[in-house]
């Protein structure tokens, strides 16, 4: 027998599922720990307002029970872009399925509308019975629809038919992969989920949905019990015991989402169990009847799952059997049971025994994935749920000579040497056995590199409404979570790559899951960074604004420095070749030891510009790499020379000699004032006397003067009587004045000796305030006029906003741009959005995530997976997308029994208003095109990641049909 390890497996990455009792896996699982029964007992006056028939209820055999789901005439119709009257006509078990698979993404970490992954489809259904009494209820409706079968009615055909079951989700979320719609009764999702792992093992696909769905209507209704049948006496099911009589049947809906073990390994997906192996056999003729299980058939199906899993039988410590109750069923298929495992053990009494039907019914085409389900929670919380009603065994089943006993209460599952391991029964009416091997998920040990303190949190829904429950929901979950050091890094992770982002959207950076929930409970009007996106569809261009002299502090930058990668290299890039040039130790002057240092080593001119350069460079590269592109650039004053670089027109090398000498030069100018005004330019020069000059517009009511000591502090006094508000800015010169003029002059040797190359980017130039002319950067005379002139910042940004959809981004050791950007703009701006804090007081990552959070609202992509630097955080199960779910039930009788005629021509049955096929046919081509015309919307706008709506459904427009069925 070949070692377990060395055969590929099958990991469990994503669970959904509704059940009676349970609209979600973790209420599922919670009921099943608590030996909740979730059958529904009714009364007779339910009965009778459902229609069932008197003399039932006058029959002592009548059992009022059943497994119910509660709100399965309900369907977020809207969020996946079907039609009212579409949503009507479909059965509601394709409903189920389709926000199951969602939820499955999801809670793997996944967005299901990523289109680079090729994912395969395998589901099953039970019978339509909505279609049997709700479409089609009367005779007449009954006979047009065959009339006009596989020319006409195609819409309650795909709506219905079990047949597109499977295809229709693939469509919906344009999943490439094998589409299977499977049936084979009882065992149908567990035959559809080794299908699915036979399609992932053989590189059909590289991930797998699969499942099962059986609602059937109406939903209140009960049966009557016959001695001998499947149905229970009393609408318990009693599996394994004395006293049991049969099953119950109920209603539910589960999804698996599978991936090669080795792949979601790699990708650190979570991992629910792994799947070893699933068998697969038919019983054939060797049986009593048709109808009637085999212990050969039964037997054989499970031996060949421990072969294919490469597994001793004794290596198995729990079997979730099929399990039905009745008398005979139960020990034929133990008996199955201990034949196969008395092919490789003669132990005895090692294996616990479960059934999922003492619980939630027969759940018939879910049951198999629904005990899948059960048993990969088992497997991961190290516990067994209880086997309900059990107190005596059925002297049939020969338990004490047997390799089992049932789990008759909680308990814990204990791990021996081998990994815990499980098998999955399931069987089918008609002879179709299946079983399945599974694992639990290997230990995966965390390599954790130097990561962030603060961790940044998106948050999205499709409306405002949506987005408050998720809010709502996230707080819950941290609140309820079991919180390590790093669950809440995981969790920012999976909502940033692996959630849809929608058009409402909020962020939140935390520390801690404390900050996180109270952020998060922060109600939607008090929260600054709640927005809707105003351009759907168009990706706004990002301009990075690259800081001028003024913005430096010490340890600019530090905490960035320290936790990303790519920061820190590119900065270390830039000081090693700064300290090439000039003798400083540039490190010590950024970052010294003493975190209460003064700030004075980095107020030198000599040292201020080169390290504004080195800090907005590395966090230019940084912002690139985290997939933030500028479409645009505006350099203040030495932050061109940093939008030269980043343009391609000048190396980074060239750039930090020039740099260097600009500082050393300026430096060397007799010393000045500058002081911040809040008034127009224009008002401002009619005060200015000589000496004074404008250094700066850098907004319709804000600019900077630059001159001597004297002459700024005679001006400060006048500014002062007429209650203009002006603040000294800490400078030692008065840059960009005349007083500047023999720097200027003596900067244009320096410039000469470097070659500049036309600018691969958009530019703004604070000289002229008008985009960049291809050879105005050439001349050296340009860098030397921008040296003694004002900066035009203010131009340069209404320059660069007329230029179309845009957000702006302060890149460098401040967030002064941003600010005036934002007051000069006014209602213009969408964003305008800083880096860093203005000093060393507020953290450099916060500033940083909370950059990233703006542009993410505002429309901007990013590259998550990028973004996580250093760390390497996992996909973890967070709270789904909050469905908006509307009750879409037919109301009316669809044609009057009294006049069958009517049905040839009925638009339900027919074609949208008595239309003919040619005129479906046009609709659908129509349809087409308008769903090829938004596609070509979305990719030429954004990315297909942030795009805001699911992909369109299957629509039939027009379509009329009702019923006064409910469920």
């Amino acid at each position: 027998m070949e070692p377990a390890n060395e055969l590929e497996s099958v990991a469990i990455i994503g669970l959904a599922g509704k059940f009676p009792g349970a609209d979600s896996v973790a209420q599922f699982w919670s009921n099943l720990c608590a030996g909740r029964e979730s059958i529904t007992r009714f009364s007779h006056e339910d009965l009778r307002a459902h229609g069932v028939p008197e003399p039932d209820l006058a029959d002592p055999q009548y059992v009022a029970a059943r497994g119910v789901l509660a709100d399965a005439d309900q369907f977020d119709a809207d969020f996946f872009g079907w039609t009212p009257r579409e949503a009507e006509m479909a059965d509601p078990q394709q409903r189920l399925f389709l926000s199951c698979v969602w939820e499955a993404f999801e809670d793997a970490g996944y967005d299901p509308l990523e289109g680079s992954r090729s994912v395969g489809v395998f589901a099953g259904a039970s019978l339509n019975t909505y279609f049997l009494s709700t479409v089609l209820q009367h005779r007449a409706s009954i006979e047009a629809f065959v009339r006009g079968f596989q020319a006409e009615g195609y819409a309650a055909l795909v709506g219905n038919d079990k047949d597109y079951l499977a295809t229709r989700v693939a469509h919906q979320f344009d999943f490439r992969g094998p589409a299977l719609t499977i049936q084979t009764a009882c065992s149908t999702s567990l035959v559809a989920i080794a299908q699915a792992c036979q399609s992932l093992l053989t590189f059909q696909c590289d991930f797998a949905v699969a499942g099962g769905v059986s609602v059937t209507f109406p939903q209140t209704r009960g049966y009557i019990y016959q001695e001998g049948a499947i149905a229970s006496r009393d609408g318990h099911c009693r599996a394994f015991d004395a006293d049991a009589s049969g099953t119950v049947f109920g209603s539910g809906c589960g999804v698996v989402l599978l991936r090669r073990l080795s792949d979601a390994l790699e990708a650190r997906d979570p991992i629910y169990a792994i799947i070893r192996s699933v068998a697969l056999n038919n019983d054939g003729s060797e049986k009593a009847s048709y109808l009637a299980p085999s212990i050969e058939g039964q037997a054989e199906a499970i031996a060949l799952a421990h072969a294919l899993a490469g597994v001793s039988a004794d290596t198995i410590s729990y079997v979730e059997a099929h399990g039905t109750g009745t008398p005979i069923g139960d020990p034929i298929e133990l008996a199955g049971l201990t034949k196969a495992f008395r092919s490789t053990t003669s132990k005895t009494g090692f294996c616990g025994l479960g059934s999922l039907k003492t619980n939630i019914g027969h759940l018939e085409s879910a049951a198999g994935v629904a005990g899948v389900i059960k048993t990969a929670l088992a497997l991961r919380h190290g516990v067994l749920p209880a086997t309900l009603h059990f107190s005596t065994a059925n002297p049939d089943l020969d338990l004490p000579t047997s390799p089992f006993f049932v789990i008759d209460r909680l308990r814990p599952w204990d791990r021996g040497p081998e990994p815990r391991r499980a098998g999955v029964s399931s069987f089918g009416v008609g002879g179709t056995n299946a079983h399945a091997v599974l694992e639990e998920a290997p230990d995966i040990p965390r390599r954790i590199g130097d990561g962030r303190h603060e961790v940044l949190l998106l948050l999205s829904g499709k409306d405002a409404s949506a987005l408050r429950t998720t809010a709502d929901n996230l707080a819950n979950w941290l609140e309820g979570a079991s919180q390590d050091e790093h669950s809440l890094s995981d969790a920012a992770y999976t909502l940033q790559v692996g959630r849809r982002h929608f058009p409402s959207r909020r962020f939140v950076v935390a520390a801690d899951g404390n900050e996180a929930v109270r952020a998060l409970r922060t109600s939607a009007d008090d929260a600054d960074a709640d927005r809707t996106l105003a351009n759907v569809g168009r990706t706004p261009g990002v301009v990075f604004m690259f800081s001028g002299q003024g913005s430096q502090y010490v340890h600019m930058g530090r905490e960035a420095y320290l936790s990303e990668p790519v920061f820190r290299g590119e900065l270390d890039r830039c000081l090693n070749h700064l300290e090439e040039l000039d003798p400083i130790k540039w490190r010590t002057l950024l970052y010294p030891e003493a975190p209460d240092c003064a700030p004075d080593g980095v107020m030198d001119t000599r040292v201020a510009q080169p390290l504004i350069f080195s800090i907005s460079y590395a966090l230019a590269r940084l912002w690139m790499s985290w997939g933030v592109a500028p479409a645009g650039l505006i350099g203040h004053s030495i932050g061109e020379f940093v939008a030269a670089t980043i343009a391609g027109s000048l190396s980074l090398e060239a750039a930090l000699d020039l740099v260097a000498t600009r500082g050393r030069l300026m430096q060397e100018m007799p010393p000045g004032a500058m002081l911040a005004v809040r008034a127009p330019a224009s008002e401002i020069e009619s005060l200015l006397t000589p000496g004074l000059a404008i250094a700066a517009v850098n907004g319709l009511r804000n600019c900077v003067v630059s001159g001597t000591f004297t002459a700024i502090g005679e001006l400060e006094g006048v500014l002062a009587k007429q209650r203009v508000i002006a603040k000294r800015l800490r400078t030692s010169h008065a840059f960009h004045s005349p007083m500047m003029a023999p720097a200027a002059e003596r900067f244009v040797d320096a410039v000469r000796n470097h070659t500049f190359g036309p600018a691969a980017l958009p530019v703004a130039s604070t000289l002229s305030g008008q985009f960049l002319a291809p050879s105005e950067w050439s001349q050296a005379e340009y860098w030397s006029a921008q040296i003694r002139s004002p900066v035009q910042f203010f131009s340069a940004v209404r320059t660069m906003h007329d230029g179309g959809n845009r957000v702006f981004l302060e890149v460098g050791p401040g967030a002064n741009l941003a600010s005036a950007t934002r007051l000069s703009l006014g209602d213009w701006a969408y964003l305008a959005t800083a880096s860093l804090p203005s000093d060393n007081q507020t953290s450099a990552t916060r500033a940083l995530l909370r950059a990233a959070g703006e542009m993410w609202v505002a429309g901007v992509s990013l590259d998550w997976e990028r973004f996580r630097g250093a760390a390497e955080p996992k996909r973890i199960s967070l709270p789904t997308y909050p469905f908006r779910r509307t009750r879409h039930w037919l109301q009316n009788p669809i044609i009057p029994e009294s006049d069958p005629h009517q049905a040839s021509r009925h638009p339900t049955l027919e074609n949208a208003e008595g239309g003919t096929v040619e005129e479906l046919v046009l609709g659908q081509l129509q349809m087409m095109s308008e769903q090829l015309s938004r596609l070509a919307s979305v990719h030429s706008g954004r990315s297909n990641a942030e795009s805001d709506l699911p992909r369109d459904s299957f629509r039939f427009e027009n379509q009329s049909i009702h019923s006064v069925n409910t469920p």
